[in-house]
């Protein structure tokens, strides 16, 4: 079983977040997810699952292989597809991940909001530029 499943929109920096959980330094991904990515310990959804109702079932189904059920709010962005209660569809522990909170542009309650009103029990704050939260977060996900 993988450890979690990211989910979030389109460029919420969770293809970064599993770089930076891996120890690898911060660097700009140019290549976008396409699809489901299966690693050794997470699985990375690309944005566009979330952001079209249709993908739904996908996430659902391939969220059954994590641990954990990841939501991903990039705090600098001005619109989130996470829908109200979303984590009820999982019969796993939801968190939530905040990404990007180094950014001037950065707006944490926002995001924060977000992800409550989608259902995350927890919520970590990080960045994959300062490594701010990354412990934490790596800490939680090694417990489950």
């Amino acid at each position: 079983m993988k450890k979690i499943i990211l989910i979030g929109g389109t460029k919420a920096g969770k293809t970064t977040l599993l770089e930076a959980l891996k120890g690898k330094e911060y660097r700009e991904i140019e290549k976008r997810t396409q699809s489901l990515e299966y690693e050794n310990k997470a699985i990375d959804t690309p944005g566009e699952y979330i952001e079209n109702r249709r993908f739904y079932t996908s996430l659902i189904s391939a969220a059954q292989d994590a641990a954990v059920i990841g939501l991903v709010a990039d705090a600098t962005a001005e619109q989130y597809y996470l829908p109200p209660a979303f984590a009820s569809a999982f019969a796993r522990p939801v968190i939530g991940i905040v990404t990007k909170i180094d950014s001037d542009e950065a707006d944490l309650e926002y995001a924060r909001d977000t992800l409550e009103m989608s259902g995350a029990e927890k919520i970590f704050c990080t960045s994959a530029v300062t490594r701010e939260g990354l412990h934490q977060l790596s800490e939680y996900i090694d417990e489950k």
